[in-house]
């Protein structure tokens, strides 16, 4: 049996908390911690505590941001005529690290979810309306192809496109590596949607 001081087992019940690290982790992060120099320690506390005091959303796509506005939709470079609805502050990563998409984001911070109590109020669509204007020509819906991302990019679907924008969604398919053999059925089916002329 653990028989760690007050702070030890303060220290890993709470980097328990954290997504993905169990109880052994959290240990081999606290003891990793305890092994730290003084002045590196406090340097990670100060990191901590700076980066929630002093992040925000962008007022204008969700984004992360110290500013008002993040510095995509700061960018004059990129295309405001797109923009690339996601569930998560994480994809907009994702879709930099392609260096493919030109567009701005917009970040949902979640999707709708009746069975979780989360309804379309509950998350940023609001202000995705209202960024629909003249100049936008493009709408790209990059929900996760789960239930709840479909339910919601169809949510939203139905909202922009009376309002005369080109409503698309991103292909889902198998992933580069992947074996046909064990994809699931949804998988394959979005892949022959998805198919293109070679």
């Amino acid at each position: 049996m653990e028989n760690y001081t007050a702070p030890i087992t303060k220290l890993i019940e709470e980097l328990s908390k954290l997504p993905g690290i169990g109880r052994k982790s959290a240990q081999r992060l606290a003891f990793h911690i305890l092994d730290m120099k003084g002045s590196d320690v406090v340097e990670l506390a100060k990191a901590i505590v700076n980066a929630k005091k002093y992040t925000k959303h962008c007022k204008q796509c969700g984004n992360l941001t110290e500013g008002e506005l993040c510095s995509i939709c700061n960018n004059t470079k990129r295309d405001a005529s797109t923009i690339c609805v996601v569930e998560d502050v994480r994809d907009i990563a994702a879709m930099e690290r392609t260096k493919e998409y030109k567009g701005v984001y917009h970040v949902l911070h979640g999707t709708i979810s009746p069975l979780d109590g989360i309804g379309p109020d509950d998350i940023n669509i609001k202000n995705l309306v209202s960024r629909m204007n003249s100049d936008v020509k493009e709408v790209i819906l990059a929900t996760n192809p789960t239930i709840e991302g479909e339910a919601t990019a169809v949510y939203i679907s139905r909202l922009i496109k009376p309002m005369g924008i080109k409503v698309t969604r991103i292909a889902h398919g198998i992933p580069v590596g992947g074996d046909i053999e064990y994809a699931d059925e949804v998988t394959l089916m979005r892949a022959m949607e998805g198919r293109r002329e070679m």
